[in-house]
């Protein structure tokens, strides 16, 4: 009888043994695959911050924009199709965006991007030409260099407070012109009050 029971447990640890080594094994796999999943996200990161490409990148963005104009005044209700039919004779068209906000609706300008540069002396013939009733302002796209935003000095905002750069100094004691030293409390009119 107590060789049945070893038996049974041997058996049992077996099974059990078994049960183990496949957990190990997918644990295994997982790992691979994390590391694989790591590497190609830190091969994307090092791309981004990788100066070769980062220069690579601007180089391309200044071409585009070289190519692109920038469109002012544009009608809420116009489509990027409407656009693109207005700047056809100047070249051929590669893209119209239409710049929209946070709920969907168009902001009033537009970007044209065309597909040889020499389109864009064109388009500027077209500034202040109309379309759904509005003058349009065309000028040439202006690329942003990272990091040169221009600095613009704080206005104090008067219902905010202003602190200035000089330390705070009380103001000087007020000495009121008449009364016994008391300094008189604004109060709301009062009619035929003898006590003002």
């Amino acid at each position: 009888m107590e060789d049945d029971v070893e038996m049974a447990a041997g058996e049992n640890g077996a099974g059990e043994l078994d049960d183990m080594k496949k957990r190990l094994k997918e644990m295994e796999d997982e790992a691979v695959a994390l590391r694989e999943m790591q590497a190609k996200v830190e091969k994307e990161m090092g791309s981004v911050q990788d100066p070769a490409a980062a220069a690579a990148n601007q180089a391309n963005k200044e071409e585009v924009d070289s190519r692109s104009v920038f469109v002012g005044n544009v009608d809420y209700s116009c489509t990027p199709e409407e656009v693109q039919q207005h700047f056809q004779a100047c070249g051929t068209v590669n893209r119209v965006t239409i710049r929209t906000n946070k709920f969907g609706q168009p902001k009033g300008y537009a970007y044209v991007e065309f597909v040889e540069p020499e389109a864009v002396q064109e388009a500027l013939l077209l500034n202040e030409s109309e379309l759904h009733g509005r003058q349009l302002k065309v000028s040439a796209k202006r690329t942003n260099v990272p990091g040169m935003k221009p600095y613009r000095a704080r206005r104090p905002n008067l219902y905010m407070g202003f602190r200035g750069r000089t330390p705070f100094m009380p103001a000087p004691y007020f000495f009121p012109p008449f009364g016994y030293g008391k300094i008189p409390r604004a109060r709301a009119p009062m009619r035929y009050s003898p006590y003002f």
